[in-house]
């Protein structure tokens, strides 16, 4: 079995090593790249001040959390939550770098301890250089719904993460579901029997088919140019 986690953090500043906190935390869980709903999300006290700056960003005051929980008192639950996984992280070395302070400041173990990273954001540059890779530059690319993201919040950019995350890595996986499997379920030999002799064919008009020619190009871009449509349309193309 495969566990991800996809995780995100807000604090009360941009620098650990200054004092800041972190003030939410949400996990997303995945298992096998399926989304569970068994997620993990807190918020907490930091003992401290909130920058203007970061309440700007993710609209939490000091008011908001008055009487949320302290790191302390949530670090054992989080920690048995995220213990084994692979963690999915945007720019992870900014959410690990809060995390490992707070960690080390209860004397517990860092996160990297007992846990694999993989960082989305270094992951983004290596496929698209140049371009802008932020979560909401992904999520118009990869055509994730981020309506909702007003501010940033831990829960909602988890999952908007996990939706991309899955965009960038799927390579061929979405085009096999259900094929080649060796068996077929009584389901489909029932609509393969009582399908008509002649089936009324509708062709794409243009403006569909500039939206699959955009689905097509975030496939190779997600797989290094090798989606299977498009090597079967070259090879067709180029049949004699």
């Amino acid at each position: 079995m495969s566990r991800q986690v996809v995780l995100d953090t807000e604090t009360t500043g941009l620098d650990p090593a200054l004092g800041h906190r972190i003030i939410e935390i949400a996990c997303v869980e995945m298992v096998n790249r399926r989304l569970t709903r068994n997620n993990f999300y807190k918020r907490m006290h930091p003992e401290r001040d909130i920058d203007p700056g970061a309440t700007a960003v993710h609209g939490i005051t000091l008011a908001d959390l008055t009487h949320e929980p302290k790191f302390a008192e949530i670090a054992d639950e989080f920690l048995a939550y995220i213990d084994g996984a692979e963690l999915i992280i945007h720019n992870a070395p900014f959410d690990i770098g809060f995390l490992n302070a707070e960690l080390k400041r209860i004397k517990k173990p860092p996160v990297t301890g007992n846990c694999t990273i993989t960082d989305t954001l270094a992951m983004a540059r290596d496929l698209h250089p140049g371009k802008r890779n932020n979560l909401d530059a992904l999520c118009d690319r990869y055509q994730v719904d981020n309506s909702a993201r007003t501010v940033h919040g831990a829960l909602l950019d988890a999952e908007l993460l996990s939706d991309v995350y899955i965009a960038m890595t799927r390579g061929q996986d979405s085009l096999a579901i259900g094929l080649d499997t060796g068996a077929t379920s009584p389901e489909i030999s029932l609509a393969m029997a009582t399908r008509p002799a002649s089936l009324k064919v509708l062709l794409a008009d243009p403006a569909e088919q500039r939206l699959h020619g955009g689905h097509v190009a975030n496939l190779n871009s997600a797989c290094g140019n090798k989606a299977l449509w498009s090597l079967l349309v070259n090879k067709n193309s180029n049949s004699p």
